[in-house]
C-alpha cells in the first residue's frame, strides 16, 4: 500500500483560507481563546490560595487585570490605525488586541456594576460576554460577514436587507435572546426566527410589552420559570463556578470581597 492510501483526506476547499484579513482573525482569535483560559487559570489559582500568583497592586491600589487590557486595546489600536502593518508586524497587533479583549472582556461585570462582583453571580456576565465575543470571532473566522455580502442585485437592496436583519438581532437580543441575536447578525435566518420567538419574562421586551396578567407575559413565565438551566447556562459555569480554597473569606455571599480574592 502506498503512503497514505486508506487515510481520510481533508478538501483544501472545505476549509478557510488562512491569508489576508482572515489570518489576522485567527491569530485575533486564538489570542483571544488563549488569554482568556489563562486568566480565568490564574484567578481561580489566587483565589484558592494555590501556587505564586497574587493580586498585583500599586501603592496600596489593586489592580484590575482590565487595566492591562484596556493598555493593549489602546496600543495595539493605535499603531494599527497609524502604521497599518503588514506581515508579521500585522500579526502581532491582531495578537495583541485579542490579548486586550480577553483582559479587558474577563472583567465586564466591573463596567456594569462598578464593583468587583468577579467570584458574584453578577459576575457571569463577564463569562457571557467573553463567550459571545468569541462567538463573533469564531463566524468572522469562518467567513460569515455580513458586510461582505453580495452586491450585484444593488446596493440599494443590499442596504435594505442588512437594514432588516439588524433590526431582527436587535430585536432577538431585546427578548432576552442574547446569544441567537448576536449569531443572527451574521446569519440572517437567525435573527429572523429568534426575533418571532417568545421573549424571556426578565428582559426589555418582556417588561414593555408584556403587561402583566397578559397571557403573553403568563406563556413567557411558563417557557422560562425561574431557576430554569440551558446549555449556555453550563457552560458558563465552566468557567464562573467559584473555586473552594483556603483563603479566608469575610464578605457575605451576595457582597464582593473587600480584599478582592480573585
Amino acid at each position: 500500500m502506498r503512503a497514505g492510501e486508506g487515510a481520510v483526506g481533508l478538501d483544501p476547499e472545505l476549509l478557510p483560507v488562512l491569508s489576508g484579513r482572515r489570518e489576522l482573525v485567527a491569530w485575533m482569535v486564538l489570542a483571544f481563546l488563549t488569554t482568556f483560559l489563562a486568566t480565568r487559570f490564574v484567578t481561580h489559582a489566587i483565589r484558592s490560595g494555590r501556587g505564586p500568583f497574587r493580586d498585583a497592586s500599586v501603592g496600596g491600589v489593586h489592580v484590575h487585570h482590565e487595566v492591562y487590557g484596556i493598555f493593549l486595546l489602546l496600543g495595539s489600536g493605535t499603531a494599527e490605525f497609524a502604521y497599518r502593518p503588514g506581515g508579521g508586524w500585522g500579526s502581532l497587533l491582531a495578537v495583541l488586541f485579542g490579548a486586550g479583549a480577553a483582559l479587558t472582556l474577563d472583567e465586564f461585570a466591573l463596567w456594569l456594576h462598578l464593583e468587583d462582583v468577579y467570584w458574584s453571580r453578577e459576575g457571569r456576565s463577564s463569562v457571557d460576554a467573553v463567550l459571545i465575543a468569541l462567538v463573533i470571532g469564531v463566524l468572522l473566522l469562518i467567513g460569515a460577514n455580513p458586510f461582505d455580502a453580495d452586491r450585484s442585485a444593488g446596493e440599494g437592496v443590499v442596504a435594505l436587507t442588512l437594514l432588516v436583519n439588524l433590526c431582527a438581532a436587535l430585536v432577538a437580543i431585546l427578548k432576552g435572546r442574547v446569544v441567537l441575536g448576536v449569531v443572527g447578525v451574521f446569519v440572517p435566518l437567525v435573527a429572523v426566527l429568534a426575533a418571532l420567538r417568545l421573549a424571556r419574562p426578565t428582559s426589555p421586551w418582556a417588561r414593555r410589552r408584556y403587561p402583566a396578567g397578559s397571557r403573553r407575559a403568563a406563556r413567557s413565565r411558563q417557557r422560562f420559570p425561574p431557576g430554569r438551566r440551558n446549555r449556555w447556562d453550563a457552560l458558563v459555569d465552566l468557567f464562573a463556578s467559584v473555586p473552594h480554597g483556603t483563603r479566608p473569606r469575610t464578605a457575605t455571599p451576595t457582597e464582593p470581597d473587600p480584599e478582592h480574592t480573585r
